[in-house]
């Protein structure tokens, strides 16, 4: 009988390959070895058992790969917010914890929408950031204004529950 493979063993393994592959996929060491961590913390807090090397190396990479993906969600998100700042400079000051903060709530908020349908978080975008009706966004969709409603309601009851 084979014993277990430990976290230990998986970390020593395939570190030193995933902060490389993560390297060459983010062209910045710094933020490779982040999200290499990150990685290993994720399968540190929700401990998996392996049969194989290769079967966590596998594991290991699919958690990293969603890591990358957070990673460049936040990066846009973070641009279009300093782009739209850059706009705004002569009639906005905020400071860098503002800012920050800022940021902070686009990503949760992008992140709760990522769950809903297209359609509806796209309306619920339509009404509450960019101030569209009810009947312009139903034009927009080519739908009823009812059911934009429907979909403004949904997109609300999900972030209030994701809020508590």
């Amino acid at each position: 009988m084979s014993r277990p493979i430990t976290l230990e063993t998986v970390y020593k393994a395939h570190h030193p390959w995933l902060s490389s592959w993560l390297q060459k996929r983010l062209g910045c060491h710094a933020q490779a070895a982040d999200i290499a961590q990150d990685a290993f913390i994720k399968l540190l807090v929700k401990p998996q058992h392996f049969s194989q090397l290769d079967d966590a190396k596998a594991f290991i990479t699919t958690i990293a790969k969603g890591l990358c993906i957070d990673h460049w969600r936040r990066k846009k998100i973070e641009q279009a917010w300093l782009e739209s700042m850059q706009q705004a400079a002569d009639t906005v000051t905020l400071d860098e914890a503002e800012q920050r903060v800022i940021i902070d709530t686009l990503i949760v908020l992008d992140e709760w929408l990522a769950k809903l349908p297209q359609e509806v978080s796209h309306a619920f975008i339509a009404s509450q950031v960019q101030g569209f009706t009810y009947a312009e966004i139903a034009q927009q969709l080519n739908l009823s204004e009812r059911t934009i409603k429907r979909y403004i309601a949904q997109a609300l009851v999900h972030c209030a529950k994701l809020a508590i």
